[in-house]
């Protein structure tokens, strides 16, 4: 690649943020579809760092596909998925949350918000923070500072959650490229490799059978019935909006449920 090249090439990447520990978010990770760099990132926290191929070769908008993600990831879980990313032009967040919509807010490369400032509160509500100190540093990455560029800012929104526990591993800088923090994250302590779509569950996944329909733990059918109401609708706003993100998070919703209906049914014949 020329130095042109170099310059002109749009560094886009991602993390995804979920309060859980490693073990409980390996275990779902296979819906996404792409295998990931898994990491802890604080005491509660772990981190999941993508390659990024829908956005990188399949022309899909980053924040379209790290929204599909999170959704996919956070429903029927008991635990919330952050997905932060970038491109050339803006970086954002998307926090996803079971079934409820997903909140998120936008800067422009240049660090000006775009979003809604009600949109930072209900942010900082869903995560359990403080509804005064917290919110107040958050109020701050929503006004114009000629200073603060997009990467500062989501600098800042991680420095706000180190408070509710966050740590990102030394080398996971937001801004940087998926490549770049991809080759940081396999070469840290502790790194795994997520699973591909289409594995056998194992026994460590028995602490999460209530909620994960494949295992049949108490409610599992009814779980499994809701990720498939919740994915149909998904699957089709996705393809009218020909979003590839949205679609694939919407069709795992839908084979996933799918997956823990019939596992139901065969556990009672």
């Amino acid at each position: 690649m020329s130095t042109e090249e170099s310059v002109s090439a749009p560094a886009s990447g991602a993390l995804l943020l979920c309060r859980a520990e490693p073990d409980s978010v390996d275990a779902v990770a296979p819906l996404l579809g792409e295998r990931m760099t898994l990491l802890p990132a604080g005491g509660e926290w772990s981190v999941l760092v993508p390659v990024g191929g829908p956005w990188r070769h399949g022309g899909e908008p980053v924040d379209r596909v790290l929204t599909g993600w999170a959704a996919a990831l956070a429903v029927g879980a008991p635990w919330p998925a952050l997905a932060l990313w970038w491109d050339a032009d803006r970086a954002g967040y998307t926090l996803a949350s079971g079934f409820r919509r997903p909140v998120g807010y936008v800067w422009l490369a240049d660090g000006t918000p775009v979003g809604e400032d009600e949109a930072i509160r209900t942010f900082a509500n869903r995560l359990g923070l403080d509804p005064v100190l917290d919110v107040q540093s958050l109020d701050l990455l929503t006004r114009p500072d000629p200073e603060a560029d997009a990467r500062t800012r989501l600098r800042g929104l991680l420095a706000v959650l180190t408070r509710a526990g966050v740590a990102l591993p030394a080398g996971l800088d937001p801004g940087e490229p998926a490549d770049r923090l991809g080759a940081a994250a396999r070469a840290l302590p502790g790194a795994r490799r997520t699973e591909a779509a289409g594995r056998r569950p194992t026994a460590g996944e028995s602490r999460l059978a209530p909620w994960m329909p494949w295992v049949g733990g108490p409610g599992a059918r009814a779980l499994a019935l809701a990720q498939m109401a919740a994915g149909l609708p998904l699957t089709v706003w996705g393809l009218r909006r020909r979003s590839g993100g949205w679609t694939t998070a919407g069709a795992l919703l839908v084979a996933h449920g799918a997956l823990g209906t019939a596992y139901g049914l065969s556990k009672r014949s």
